[in-house]
């Protein structure tokens, strides 16, 4: 079962056997997802004398590793404020550098391994279309200045140097940034699990894990006996009766059209480059290898008590409403159809905020929560969890995302009201904002309770 534009192209399916005996090993990894996938290669690397087990209930990529926007950015789900009140400034400025130095060594990894993914490290642009967005525009560079990032990191493309180079309706200019690369993120996961094979990883899919403790692990009614376990669950961890109110499943839903003559983005400009613009109600997309728009946007609504199931991948009005806010920002691309809908839930904790946890008592590690961020999050997550369990210290071990203590959700209904509330809050203030040009006062207010300062 093909479950995007991603999966169809690298042919994304089971290819594994289901765990049919109990066994031991010395990492467990539960979740055959970037998380797990990182971890295991890093593993590799620096200690290639550990037998590694991956455990995946469905098959590799089945989850938002191979359902995503395919933007491996320097992204990370809180803003610098936030990670410094829970640490320190100097904590704060030291994960952004990580996380930007990520892309690279990343890349760097791909290109070693000969993983073709569709990479092009050519950078994001986040585009103003209304007076509203453009103040958030000129804000933002300022905040980056504050914290020492110079236009190397984040500068402002005026309108008219943007029109120069990019056809987009109503621009008034955007924030650009390098630290992004665009990926065919199925490919990425089937270059991985090629070279994790070759390297002695056993994965087991169709083997839905169903529970575990210290140094055990129970799938299929057999035991693996382990020394390290690593849950890379993200939004499937709210199938876990003891982790359901750690996150949140919320729906990301996705379309991606034909492929289009060079002639449509010649007039359009966009080559590798990631792109998105200022509103609330996130929208993100990518020229893919192939030239066509794959492009997505939130509007889901967030399912009752945590909901997951295949036929929410797909909901006809929210895919509706995604292709006419593309064809609104390219209206040269309405003649072309619609080959792809698609969508998954993303993992989202109550404080927004990314982390990778250590139980070094009972050697548990988790990496996740990563609200949507996770392509290239984590990458960082996987090789941070590798040097823990390798012994290895870097600053990668010292960095404010580990062992940060987040709320737990509140009870349904609570939970269900909050999130669909806030959906609508956030739609409302993207027209407001198109209308009046103002920043919303509604947006404003909200802001707290999704995460921000």
């Amino acid at each position: 079962m093909n479950t995007s534009l991603w999966a169809d192209q690298a042919e994304l399916g089971i290819n594994f056997p289901k765990l049919g005996h109990s066994l031991e090993t010395d990492i467990c990894i539960i979740g055959a997802g970037f998380t797990g996938l990182w971890t295991a290669y890093w593993l590799t690397e620096l200690a290639p004398q550990l037998t590694i087990t991956i455990l995946e209930a469905n098959f590799a990529g089945f989850g938002a590793s191979g359902r995503n926007g395919g933007w491996f950015s320097a992204l990370f789900p809180s803003d610098m404020d936030k990670i410094a009140m829970s640490s320190d400034a100097t904590s704060a400025v030291a994960l952004q550098k990580e996380m930007n130095a990520n892309v690279v060594r990343s890349g760097e990894v791909i290109s070693k391994l000969g993983i073709d993914c569709g990479w092009a490290h050519e950078g994001s642009l986040n585009i103003a279309r209304n007076k509203a967005q453009l103040n958030r525009a000129t804000a933002e560079i300022a905040y980056w200045r504050k914290w020492g990032f110079d236009g190397s990191d984040y500068r402002f493309i005026p309108k008219s140097e943007f029109e120069n180079k990019y056809r987009i309706t109503n621009q008034l200019g955007a924030i650009f940034t390098p630290h992004c690369a665009r990926i065919q993120p199925a490919k990425l996961v089937k270059g991985l699990v090629n070279e994790l094979t070759k390297r002695g990883v056993k994965i087991f899919e169709q083997s839905p894990v169903t529970d575990f403790s210290a140094h055990q692990v129970t799938v299929n009614g057999f035991q693996v006996k382990t020394n390290w376990v690593v849950r890379a669950t993200e939004a499937y961890t709210a199938n876990f009766k003891k982790y359901k109110r750690d996150v949140i499943p919320v729906y990301s839903l996705m379309i991606a059209t034909e492929p289009m003559p060079e002639a449509i983005w010649d007039e359009i400009g966009l080559h590798g480059e990631t792109f998105a613009d200022l509103r609330h109600l996130l929208i993100y997309g990518q020229r893919t290898a192939d030239n066509r728009f794959a492009f997505g946007g939130r509007g889901a609504p967030y399912h009752f008590a945590s909901k997951i199931s295949p036929e929410l991948d797909r909901n006809p009005k929210v895919h509706t409403e995604i292709r006419k806010v593309l064809d609104e920002l390219f209206p040269m691309i309405k003649p072309f159809k619609t080959t792809h809908t698609w969508g998954g839930p993303l993992g989202i904790p109550r404080d927004w905020y990314a982390r990778v946890d250590f139980d070094e008592v009972n050697q548990i590690a988790t990496g996740g929560s990563y609200v949507g961020d996770g392509v290239g999050t984590s990458a960082l997550a996987g090789i941070t969890i590798a040097e823990k369990i390798a012994g290895v210290d870097s600053i990668r071990q010292h960095l404010p995302w580990i062992n940060r203590q987040s709320k737990k959700w509140e009870y349904e209904p609570i939970r269900w009201i909050g999130a669909n509330v806030g959906l609508r809050v956030m739609g409302i203030a993207d027209v407001e904002e198109r209308i009046t040009g103002k920043p919303s006062v509604a947006a404003q207010m909200f802001s707290p309770f999704i995460g921000h300062v």
